[in-house]
C-alpha cells in the first residue's frame, strides 16, 4: 500500500525505469555494464517504493496516550520554550526519520486543531540546533478535554523537499490518522505539557501510529 502523494512520483518512476532498461538492454552491449545498469535501476525503483510505503498502523485511541506522530529514532528529550504558539515552557520529544522510514505524519491525539500553519524556510540537516525554527515547517496543535493542547512540528531536512500538512483549523483530529506527510525528509517536534510522563528514552525507535510516547501523570 503506498501514500497517495507518491502516486504520481511511483508512476513517473516506474515509467523512466522501464524505458532505462529498454534502452540500455538495446544499446549496452557489454555484459557486466548492462547487468550492473540495469541493478542500479532496479534498487531505484525499490528505494521509491519503500520511501513512498503506507502500511496500517492499529492505533489503541487513548485520550491519557500521546502516541509517536511518525516512524524513527527519538534524538531529543527536554524541557525547552515554545515561542510559535505556547510561549512557554514545555517537554519537546524529537523523532528523526532516515530515507528509509516511513514518511507518513500521524496525529498524535484525538481532539480539535486548533492552530496550523506553513513556514517557508531553510534546508538545514535535521539535527541541525536552528532546524526547528528556520527551516520549511509547519505547525500544528491539536486539543482535547483530557490531555489539553499538544503541538507537533513537521521539520524539512537537507533531502526534504516538500512538507505536505493535512490539518485545517476547526477539523477533528483522529489519533494515528494521516496529519500529513514529509517528501524524503526528516524529523518531527512534539510538544507536551511540563508534567507529562514521557514513556520513550533517547536512541529509541518508535512507529508512528502505535508507540505510546507520553501519558499522562495519574
Amino acid at each position: 500500500m503506498f501514500h497517495k502523494e507518491g502516486h504520481k512520483i511511483i508512476f513517473i518512476t516506474l515509467v523512466t525505469v522501464v524505458a532505462a532498461c529498454l534502452l540500455v538492454d538495446n544499446f549496452v552491449s557489454i555484459n557486466w555494464l548492462r547487468t550492473l545498469i540495469l541493478i542500479g535501476l532496479v534498487i531505484f525503483l525499490v528505494l521509491i517504493l519503500q520511501f513512498f510505503r503506507n502500511p496500517r498502523r492499529h492505533t489503541a485511541l487513548n485520550d491519557n496516550h500521546v502516541v509517536s506522530p511518525v516512524d524513527g529514532k527519538v534524538v531529543v528529550i527536554e524541557e525547552v520554550f515554545e515561542k510559535e504558539y505556547f510561549n512557554e515552557k514545555r517537554l519537546q520529544v524529537s523523532i528523526f526519520m532516515s530515507p528509509l522510514n516511513v514518511h507518513v505524519t500521524r496525529y498524535p491525539i484525538s481532539g480539535k486543531v486548533i492552530f496550523s500553519k506553513y513556514h517557508p524556510g531553510k534546508y538545514l540537516v535535521a539535527w541541525h540546533p536552528k532546524a526547528s525554527e528556520e527551516n520549511e515547517r509547519t505547525t500544528v496543535v491539536v486539543e482535547n478535554s483530557t490531555y489539553g493542547k499538544v503541538l507537533h512540528r513537521q521539520i524539512a531536512g537537507a533531502l526534504a523537499k516538500r512538507i505536505v500538512n493535512y490539518a485545517k483549523v476547526n477539523e477533528k483530529a483522529e489519533q494515528g490518522s494521516d496529519s500529513g506527510f514529509i517528501k524524503f525528509g526528516s524529523r518531527v517536534d512534539v510538544f507536551l505539557p511540563l508534567d507529562t510522563n514521557i514513556k520513550v528514552t533517547l536512541n529509541q525507535k518508535v512507529r508512528g501510529g502505535e508507540s505510546v510516547i507520553a501519558q499522562l501523570n495519574e
